[in-house]
């Protein structure tokens, strides 16, 4: 059974399609989230997050732009951002606790990205938090 980690992860695989140019893939996220067994609760979960993500893009990805600190939003990686415009999204219009979004999306960065990954998602979700 899918959790809502996995939900997350489901997300995440999103907007990492969608951040590559793949426009459609809203069209196909039903497709995309039975694929990976999310299901029922779960898939209302990650729905809710992925249209939640979509509809405040531009919020998000301001956020995160103003806290990076002498990088690019440009030059980030697909999965770094997808899972900062994920996590930004739920510490700005989420009511769980900040420290929880955190650990999901470093959690998520350790499963998908590179090694110096979770220590600079960290960092950015913590500035943002921070500033919320």
């Amino acid at each position: 059974m899918a959790t809502r980690h996995h939900a997350r992860m489901a997300v995440v695989s999103l907007l990492y399609a969608f951040d590559l140019g793949n426009g459609n893939t809203a069209e196909h996220t039903d497709e995309i989230l039975e694929e990976k067994k999310i299901r029922n609760k779960q898939k209302d979960f990650a729905l809710d997050l992925y249209s939640g993500v979509m509809s405040n893009l531009d919020a998000c990805d301001e956020a995160i732009i103003t806290h990076l600190k002498d990088w690019d939003f440009k030059r980030l990686g697909s999965i770094e951002r997808a899972t900062l415009r994920l996590a930004t999204y739920e510490i700005l219009f989420g009511d769980l606790d900040s420290a929880v979004v955190i650990n999901e999306a470093v959690e998520i960065t350790k499963a998908f990205g590179t090694e110096q990954s979770p220590k600079f998602i960290n960092g950015v979700l913590d500035a943002i938090s921070k500033a919320k």
